[in-house]
């Protein structure tokens, strides 16, 4: 009895499997992260960012206030005195990551290299937040406790936990990697 249960469960699940790793996961994983965190960090890059389109070439103040406050401090809370060697940099590419790493994810193009470099941009953010906004103990919380709903150890932790299944396994079949993939375009593997 028990090899027959065995035997139909392998049978069924195997069958599923099958029929689904190529592109389902990948697909799910992508669909998760636009539904979740997309419009997230969208909001996020368009308050550090000047109005309309030409705004979106424009970096402003905001952005260097919202990433770097205690650096601002610094210089008399004028951001144009902020230097662009090393923070300047910092802001800009964390406010023009926070806009493309993001839309390269959900297309699923360069999947694997976008997830990875969002993997960096939640670490860095978790710095910032922890290290320059000062929050307190219960927003970073502390894994094994009885809450579930700390915005830096437990949210975060489940972010990475997606963005590492797409940096491991990529965005699947369902995806711009996978176009470009069957087109080949020099020989080289995104998927």
């Amino acid at each position: 009895m028990i090899n027959t249960i065995v035997s139909l469960h392998d049978r069924v699940f195997g069958a599923v499997q099958r029929n689904l790793e190529d592109w389902l996961p990948g697909l799910l994983a992508r669909l998760v992260f636009a539904g979740v965190l997309l419009v997230y960090f969208l909001n996020s890059a368009m308050k550090k960012l000047g109005e309309g389109l030409s705004g979106f070439f424009t970096v402003t103040d905001n952005a260097y206030f919202q990433i770097l406050p205690s650096v601002v401090e610094q210089y008399g809370y004028n951001a144009s005195e902020v230097p662009l060697l090393p923070w300047g940099i910092v802001v800009y590419l964390g406010t023009y990551g926070e806009v493309l790493l993001p839309v390269l994810i959900v297309i699923g193009l360069f999947t694997r290299i976008a997830a990875l470099g969002m993997i960096g941009f939640v670490f860095v953010q978790s710095y910032v937040d922890i290290a320059f906004h000062g929050v307190d103990a219960e927003t970073i919380g502390a894994w094994f406790d009885r809450f579930s709903d700390a915005a830096i150890f437990d949210q975060r932790a489940m972010w990475l936990f997606l963005l590492a299944y797409l940096v491991i396994r990529g965005a699947g079949k369902a995806s711009v990697d996978h176009l470009l993939h069957r087109i080949n375009i020099n020989g080289v593997r995104l998927d």
